[in-house]
């Protein structure tokens, strides 16, 4: 080989080369690496997850409803009690004295409206001695009018009929003014009979008070109080003294609070799995018996019409009981658990993972288009507008990229239930579309038409 040949082939060699690594790198920048998934059909499950705690359906706190020391608590936590039993006793000395005392007083009113019930009858009859005193002395005074007329009868005989008359007119009218004042005593005694016997119901109302029964059939789950505390009542808006919790756990719910986006699709008798983290490994059946009709605030706990100078964007969340079907034994109020409530079911559907879903503008999808110049489509008449919560629609379409021929096409697709992981495709997709995934970055710039490498590989774990 001559010596100049050796130069000029090195030289074209290198030449080659350079042109190859050009277009590789120039080809290599307009390739996005995607991850991708396949649109499949198959049964989709849409789940609400919530979290919140263990309560029984039916239990009630017993709150303070006197003033005293506590001298006695005849039950222990764990206790099963029936209604009407004894809970907890209250130091009852002065209340006791105040009934007995009270009783007396009673006693002594009663007395009192005997004797004047007496002196009525007693004036009652006076009245009735001085009608008929009266009736007499005017038949005398009318028949002495006729013998002095006559002549038959003298003058003083005359004016002794007359004055006889006026007398028991007079008699009687004072008879009348006494019975009239015996019975208006008698009332007055009767009244004031009454209004003891009163003042005695609500002494031993407070007598009774003294003694705490059990309100409804139960378990005694909370006793905070020692004997030697003391007692306070509840006022105006304060509760009394909390002395114990009793709980019927013949029914028990998982009370869970529920994110205000996911509560319209919870419904009651919907079917529910409750794992509780006192019973790691288990899983409990149960279902939705309410859902509640007003939104506590996340921060404060409070229902927004008890706080109404909440914030308008902050978090609301719904409670929501799912009843246990079979809790198990010994379980506690209070634990810790989360309830996945099926909302929803659907069989033999095309579905694709959440992540793939994508939105663009319609702005966007038209400069894609453009830059196509010609190349693969998208049909924006087939995007279903969102509603923003206002009720008004956005220009955001929601769609997927389908990879066809090396390139990620948008396709507009409506949905239905989603899943935890998997979100149904009600139109726009068929299966056997091979739809991007990822990466997020990838995802989030990626524009419709771009050539794209596919790289599912799992990535390196890296230290």
């Amino acid at each position: 080989m001559k010596t100049w040949k050796k130069p000029v082939l090195i030289i074209g060699a290198i030449v080659v080369l350079t042109i190859i690594v050009v277009v590789s790198v120039k080809s290599n920048k307009d390739t996005v690496t995607v991850q991708t998934a396949y649109a499949a059909k198959g049964n989709i499950t849409s789940l609400v997850t919530a979290s919140g705690e263990i309560r029984a359906q039916n239990y009630t706190n017993v709150l303070g409803q006197g003033i005293g020391k506590i001298t006695d608590i005849d039950v222990t936590e764990g206790d099963v009690v029936k209604k009407g039993a004894v809970l907890l006793r209250v130091e009852k000395i002065q209340p006791a004295a105040d009934v007995k005392a009270q009783q007396a007083t009673i006693d002594s009113m009663q007395a009192g409206v005997q004797s004047a019930q007496a002196a009525d009858v007693a004036a009652q009859a006076d009245v009735r001695q001085a009608e008929a005193n009266l009736e007499k002395a005017e038949n005398d005074w009318k028949r002495g009018q006729g013998l002095y007329q006559a002549g038959l009868i003298a003058k003083s005989d005359y004016d002794t009929y007359k004055s006889a008359y006026g007398a028991a007119v007079a008699t009687l009218a004072g008879d009348q003014a006494r019975a009239k004042e015996a019975h208006d005593q008698l009332t007055v005694a009767q009244y004031n009979a009454a209004q003891a016997s009163a003042t005695e119901v609500h002494l031993r109302d407070v007598l009774d008070k003294t003694v705490y029964d059990a309100p409804i059939a139960g378990v005694v789950t909370y006793i905070p109080v020692k004997v030697g505390e003391y007692v306070v009542p509840g006022i105006q808006n304060a509760e009394g003294s909390y002395l114990m919790t009793i709980a019927d756990m013949s029914d028990v719910n998982a009370e869970v609070m529920v994110d205000e986006a996911d509560v319209p699709n919870v419904k009651v008798d919907q079917q529910a799995t409750v794992t509780i983290d006192a019973y790691p490994g288990q899983v409990f059946q149960g279902h939705v018996v309410d859902v509640g009709e007003e939104a506590i605030l996340r921060t404060s706990g409070l229902a927004t019409t008890q706080q109404t100078s909440a914030n308008s964007q902050e978090a609301r969340d719904f409670k929501v009981h799912v009843r246990l079907d079979e809790p198990p034994k010994g379980i506690r109020l209070g634990l810790s658990c989360t309830a996945r409530i099926d909302t929803g079911h659907r069989d033999n559907v095309v579905t694709v993972p959440i992540q793939a879903l994508a939105m663009r503008t319609k702005e966007e999808l038209q400069a894609d288009q453009d830059r196509q110049k010609g190349g693969s489509g998208v049909t924006l008449a087939a995007a279903k507008p969102a509603v923003n919560p206002d009720g008004t629609t956005s220009d955001d379409i929601q769609g997927v990229f389908v990879v066809r021929d090396n390139k990620a096409i948008f396709v507009p697709v409506q949905t239905g239930i989603s899943g935890v992981t998997d979100i149904e495709v009600t139109n726009g997709l068929h299966p056997g579309d091979v739809v991007v995934t990822g990466s997020y970055e990838a995802l989030r710039s990626l524009h419709s038409g771009t050539t794209v490498k596919i790289d599912n590989s799992v990535p390196a774990i890296t230290n």
